[in-house]
């Protein structure tokens, strides 16, 4: 009997590390709500190879009912199946040509989806891992953590990039060339990268202190669980994220003053009139879809870790619904959407895109007499 548990449990040695890792997991709401007093009990009971173990996963599948979080947790996903359908062909179209490798929107839109794709991948297989009830150690779940956030923040400040790109065209364009040449695209891709390294930097080192200070050796790494059950009940990990969130959210209004400016100078230069702004408008809507679903989970995210700052009587399930669909939707939905949204927006990539799904028009041609 010892054995097959053992085999079950994977690289645990005995099942009293799995209940200590799931115990530390729940931590301060499963301990005040008395069920931790109630599982010592059993523990001390002859039967504790599995008693303790079938009462602790009955325990914290009511904390988190898997049949109503399986649609949530398939999510992620089918983001994945999105952008993995269409992100390397037009990553592919864009490396393979000269022409579209020396124009700085294309590379900026390359790192754009180069990031997205691999955030969508390591948040779908951390989601597939929480799935299969696999633990991690501290510092490995610090390790995908980090990756997710500097992924995360690439994306977003490649879109920013984009958009100053954009508005110094416009706005300058005599003097564009020589404002913003190739060599500067490197550099400002090179910046990001290391910009976006540094901004999760804080809040996962507090992450990681918080937790090996503490008696668990493995924990569920699930952004949602990490969310309401750590960041909930550590002060200094609140404040961190939220200066993260806030850089981000100042990352987008800085976005969005540039599309205003955008629209203003183009409404000023008669882009907009009947017949001449289909495109513009195209464009402009399409920047603003992908900014408005960038927004609402980092505002969701703000508002969130507000709440457990000033307010202790948050139920916690609840709160574990709010961060379900946070993460595995609002986080993954502008991502899938992206590779669409840009590559029917650029002409260049419009072809890539429908080659993909094999939607390429055949041309008639006329012979001639």
């Amino acid at each position: 009997m010892e054995s097959s548990v053992k085999e079950r449990l994977g690289f645990f040695e005995t099942p009293e590390d799995l209940v200590l890792s799931l115990l530390c997991t729940f931590g301060d709401w499963y301990n005040s709500s008395g069920q931790a007093e109630r599982l010592e009990r059993q523990v001390g009971a002859a039967n504790f190879t599995r008693t303790a173990v079938e009462l602790f996963v009955q325990e914290w599948r009511v904390f988190l009912p898997p049949r109503h979080t399986r649609a949530l947790q398939i999510c992620p996903i089918l983001g994945f199946v999105a952008v993995f359908v269409t992100t390397p062909t037009i990553l592919a179209h864009i490396l393979s040509r000269v022409r579209l490798r020396q124009q700085t929107r294309y590379l900026l839109l390359a790192n754009v989806l180069l990031s997205d794709l691999l955030f969508v991948a390591l948040y779908m297989l951390s989601t597939c891992l929480n799935t299969a009830a696999v633990l991690m150690s501290a510092w490995t779940c610090a390790a995908v953590l980090f990756l997710m956030g500097a992924l995360y923040c690439t994306g977003l400040f490649s879109a920013t990039a984009i958009v100053l790109d954009t508005s110094l065209a416009v706005l300058a364009p005599l003097r564009y060339a020589t404002l913003w040449p190739l060599a500067t695209t490197y550099r400002v891709i090179s910046a990001i990268w290391a910009v976006s390294v540094s901004v999760p930097a804080a809040s996962v080192s507090v992450f990681l202190w918080y937790h090996v200070s503490g008696p668990c050796r493995r924990h569920i790494c699930s952004l949602p669980v990490v969310l309401v059950l750590t960041v909930s009940h550590s002060r200094p990990l609140q404040v961190c994220m939220l200066l993260t969130v806030t850089t981000m959210l100042l990352s987008l209004l800085l976005v969005l003053s540039g599309y205003v400016a955008l629209c203003c100078q183009t409404r000023r230069a008669g882009v907009w009139r009947r017949g001449q702004s289909s495109r513009a408008r195209g464009t402009f809507l399409i920047h603003y879809l992908y900014l408005f679903l960038s927004m609402c989970p980092m505002m969701l995210l703000a508002i969130e870790l507000l709440t457990y700052c000033y307010s202790k009587g948050v139920n916690p399930r609840t709160s574990l619904w709010v961060s379900l669909v946070l993460c595995n939707v609002l986080l993954v939905l502008p991502k899938s959407l992206a590779p669409y949204l840009y590559g029917l927006r650029y002409r260049d990539l419009r072809g890539a895109l429908r080659d993909c799904f094999g939607l390429r028009r055949t041309r008639a041609v006329t012979p001639v007499t």
